[in-house]
């Protein structure tokens, strides 16, 4: 079946294979039927909030079952759903409510701890709590939700109607939210298809979070395949991950470089997993520990894929044919990719140039930036998405990735605003100024690295500063590296930090390592 309506793809499902299994996420298997009416029921309860297409509700949740029922319940009934990292906290998580205008917030115990002290002014006038809620709190009990009768009601949706608000990270300013659509969500799961990533009775297990859009496409391709699954992991363990996908029959893992190095960081037994993988999606992992990957676990690794959260999919290696190791693959035929110079002129083959992208088919891309139709404009400059990523493409069309034009950071898996990133460091009282920038990391994204301008008097200590990162950013965006400073490098005209200047430094002999000083912020830690 063929439609662009995400909603359908369930209720086909349902209707065609009602028994199959089709999602698990800490629980039992729900097969597409259990979903479907599991689904009908949180719907009808977020008509009863008060919620109708085109309202916001925000998530504050890790992986649970709940998220896979608010998705689709957001799917039938046109409410636009958004996703929030739950490692958010302070500023960061306060932004991102405001900003969405999402009037009910659905969060565990952790979540509305952290929604205490900023929710005031953002709009958000009910909290759904998805476990006990605890006394005295005026908060809505999940279950409330879940055992609503179906009342059928159901909106007129097309592939224009959005089903997502998903924050992407800033560099010059606050995070922008994608606005996604039906259309988009529903354009690219073909693509993968007939090109290999994902096969007809597939099972996939991966431990990606469902609050990022890597999740969703990986739901949506295995929703859009005949007899597709996923085992969608509460969270990451190197210990346990391998272990598990043979548990659960996988016979797809998808998983990001830092897990895959956390995995082959492991001791090497020797024996071989046996556990009849077909393919391990790693995007970017390089090539050396992909050829240890696929001779530790025996399986096939992809991972020839390059996109964003404002489009899917850009480019890939068909995995019907060779591959071309060290490049992101050629573009996608969904997509039109041309690599251009800074007046959007396209540059010649083996030259550097900027990534841009514009769709071939309808909504295969985002609908633009929420409430921010400026920054949109900026980003379709001439008519082109500007991905802020430099490739050089070779005569077959291969594309290679060469930079980022921008200041973005990637961490542990996890996008960082570095404008954001140091709009909360120089929150600190002895801090006057900041400025982060990437250092290569061991686990092949990057590590932060803030240089810090020291008010007068007394500078901060290491541990003052762990303190402060440690109560106000989220785990993922805690530096590593720490060096206190005179000044900034600046550019005379504009004040502007010379970020080059800072990267080319690195870490210098005076250069604080917080992990090398033992304070670290676990992975699992949200409060």
């Amino acid at each position: 079946m063929r439609t662009r309506i995400v909603a359908d793809l369930l209720r086909h499902r349902a209707s065609t294979a009602p028994d199959d299994p089709f999602v698990k996420c800490g629980g039992d298997w729900l097969s597409n039927m259990e979903l479907h009416t599991r689904s009908g029921r949180v719907a009808s309860g977020l008509r009863r909030l008060g919620l109708g297409k085109g309202d916001r509700v925000a998530f504050l949740l890790p992986n649970r079952e709940e998220m896979l029922e608010l998705f689709f319940a957001c799917a039938l009934t046109g409410v636009i759903q958004v996703p929030l990292n739950v490692h958010l906290k302070g500023e960061f998580l306060r932004y991102q409510l405001a900003d969405s205008g999402a009037r009910v917030a659905v969060v565990d115990s952790a979540g509305l701890h952290a929604l205490r002290g900023v929710a005031d002014g953002t709009g958000v006038d009910t909290v759904v709590v998805v476990d006990a809620c605890p006394a005295g709190t005026a908060t809505v009990p999940y279950g409330s939700l879940r055992t609503a009768p179906d009342d059928g009601a159901r909106p007129d949706l097309d592939p224009r109607d959005l089903l997502s608000i998903l924050y992407t990270s800033g560099t010059t300013g606050p995070s922008k939210g994608c606005m996604l659509s039906n259309g988009y969500y529903t354009a690219s799961p073909p693509v993968f298809h007939e090109h290999g990533w994902i096969a007809d009775e597939d099972r996939v297990f991966t431990s990606l979070q469902l609050f990022h859009g890597g999740a969703h496409a990986v739901l949506m391709q295995a929703l859009t395949v005949p007899g597709g699954s996923v085992c969608f992991e509460p969270a990451f363990s190197a210990s346990t991950f391998m272990a598990r996908a043979r548990e659960e029959s996988a016979t797809l893992l998808w998983t990001l470089p830092p897990m895959a190095m956390a995995l082959l960081s492991r001791p090497d037994t020797g024996a071989g997993p046996g556990g009849g993988f077909r393919l391990a999606i790693v995007p970017g992992l390089g090539l050396a520990a992909r050829e240890e990957f696929e001779r530790r676990f025996d399986a096939r690794v992809g991972t020839q894929i390059y996109g964003q959260t404002e489009c899917l999919g850009v480019a890939f290696s068909s995995l019907h044919g060779p591959d071309r190791p060290g490049t992101l693959g050629r573009p996608a035929p969904h997509l039109e990719v041309r690599l251009v110079d800074d007046a959007d002129e396209p540059v010649a083959v083996g030259e550097v140039g900027e990534i841009v992208v514009r769709p071939r088919i309808a909504h295969a891309m985002y609908s633009g930036y929420w409430r921010r139709p400026e920054a949109t404009v900026k980003a379709w400059s001439n008519l082109w998405h500007h991905t802020g990523d430099l490739a050089r493409a070779d005569e077959d069309g291969y594309l290679t990735f060469v930079d980022r034009k921008k200041d973005s950071l990637r961490r542990r898996g996890e996008n960082v605003s570095s404008f954001e990133l140091e709009t909360a460091i120089a929150g600190h009282p002895k801090v006057a100024r900041a400025a982060v920038c990437a250092v290569p990391s061991p686990l092949g994204e990057d590590d932060i690295k803030a240089c810090i301008v020291a008010s007068p008097g007394p500078p901060p200590t290491a541990e003052e500063l762990f303190e402060f990162f440690r109560d106000h950013l989220p785990y993922f965006a805690v530096p590593r590296f720490v060096e206190l400073r005179e000044s900034l490098p600046v550019t005379a005209a504009t004040d502007r930090v010379q970020k080059h200047v800072l990267r080319a430094e690195g870490v210098t002999a005076g250069t604080w390592d917080l992990d090398g000083m033992g304070l670290t912020v676990p992975r699992t830690a949200r409060r």
